[in-house]
């Protein structure tokens, strides 16, 4: 008589991270050389293999976050990504992956350790093309990464985090053209921003730009979700990263 037992498959679990901030008022993203096979010297996301049964999904991120990038859980938020499971994604063997991401201002010069030989912050347009080879599928969760980003800024007050405790309409449109990868009307950008009631206040004087015209300056308002969101516009304006 045949045995119908079944008999669980063997999969490895592992977690993957995005971290991507503003640096030189371009969107950037974290990545950390390898240096161990596979893809030894590649560059890729920080990320690795839970290092026991009973390790949380989220505390083995942070964990890899700074045994990889020395980044603490203190200096950010991880939300969960989502998950990459595809049979041929790692040369060890079947690989599931838990994908997470983190946008925030004012992250630090990233220090390599563990299985990483080096880490960087690399515009997210580099990192995406052909010569940049990422390891394993982490140029399709980078992707999904900077998309999960994007409409972030949509949906939240996020862009103000980027900006000083004070600033201007201008600035805060940076922001949005970095992450966004498009170029915004400057006064469509303006009626936006301020038809999201509670979205940035005015605060106090104003500002003198380069051009010695005064900016008024404003400051994050106490609303976190924006209602209407700052849709991202479609079209020949875009600059697209991806």
């Amino acid at each position: 008589m045949p045995d119908d037992r079944w008999v669980p498959p063997t999969v490895l679990l592992a977690v993957d991270l995005v971290i991507l901030t503003l640096r030189q008022s371009r969107l950037q993203v974290l990545l950390i050389q390898r240096g161990i096979e596979p893809y030894r010297g590649a560059l890729a996301l920080p990320g690795g293999f839970l290092s026991h049964d009973k390790e949380d999904l989220s505390a083995a991120a942070h964990r890899e976050l700074s045994e990889e990038a020395g980044l603490g859980p203190d200096e950010l938020h991880l939300e969960q990504l989502g998950f990459y499971g595809a049979p041929e994604r790692d040369p060890r063997g079947r690989v599931v992956s838990a994908a997470y991401l983190a946008v925030a201002p004012r992250l630090p010069e990233p220090v390599p350790g563990t299985d990483a030989s080096r880490a960087c912050w690399m515009p997210v347009t580099q990192a995406l093309a052909g010569e940049s080879n990422l390891a394993f599928d982490h140029a399709e969760i980078l992707t999904d990464g900077i998309h999960r980003a994007r409409e972030k800024l949509e949906r939240s007050a996020l862009a103000t985090a980027f900006c000083g405790p004070t600033f201007t309409i201008s600035e805060l449109q940076d922001v949005y053209e970095a992450v966004w990868g498009v170029t915004l009307d400057a006064r469509n950008f303006y009626r936006k921003v301020q038809s999201v009631d509670g979205f940035i206040v005015a605060a106090g004087p104003t500002r003198k730009n380069v051009g010695g015209r005064p900016a008024r300056l404003f400051r994050p308002g106490p609303r976190t979700i924006l209602h209407p969101p700052m849709s991202r516009p479609q079209g020949p304006t875009s600059q697209e990263a991806t």
